[in-house]
């Protein structure tokens, strides 16, 4: 699914949703409600971390700026995903499931059905590094339960996701956890 650090701006064909690397047409939203998730390591033998910050745009959509470095999974890709609980208890298990709002079976982002929680595969560098920028009408910071990303996790998966196996993309163990939360 994902996007190698050069990658430029694609637009889905299908919906208003849109993926982008490195921060490309960033936007001054100051006055909109905000989101963010600090994303820490849940295995003591794969260290890492993470951000997610979210931004209520103008438009209905809600942007997704993502980084994560996890040095161990240098020159790999890993799977990211939204998890029905903010719970990262027990090496992120106490997140349950993929958080799917619309009963949709699990697949590719902008491809199809898939979970409004189904980022995809994030593609790290030679220091495990990658990032990765998403805009979507699917979430919404607050308001209804179809689309209210607060209080879900973010994980971030030891392997990649096929986009294929049901419901979770035989992504591998939850390396990484953070709890979506509101910034006042």
């Amino acid at each position: 699914m994902l996007l190698a650090v050069a990658c430029t701006n694609t637009k889905n064909s299908n919906s208003s949703d849109s993926l982008s690397t490195e921060g490309e047409n960033a936007r001054d939203n100051t006055s909109s409600a905000q989101a963010h998730a600090d994303i820490s390591a849940t295995k003591a033998d794969t260290s890492g971390s993470g951000m997610a910050h979210f931004t209520a745009l103008g438009d209905g959509k809600v942007e997704l700026k993502l980084t994560l470095e996890f040095p161990a999974k240098a020159n790999q890709s890993v799977a990211v995903h939204f998890h029905e609980h903010g719970d990262c208890s027990d090496s992120g298990n106490g997140a349950h499931g993929h958080w799917n709002p619309t009963g949709e079976k699990h697949g590719k982002w902008d491809s199809g059905e898939y979970h409004s929680g189904d980022i995809g595969n994030i593609d790290l560098d030679g220091s495990g590094k990658g990032q990765v920028t998403i805009r979507s009408d699917r979430w919404s910071i607050g308001g209804d339960e179809k689309t209210n990303i607060l209080n879900k996790a973010i994980i971030v998966h030891s392997g990649m996701d096929d986009y294929t196996t049901q419901p979770t993309g035989n992504s591998g163990s939850r390396i990484g956890c953070g709890v979506i939360m509101e910034m006042k």
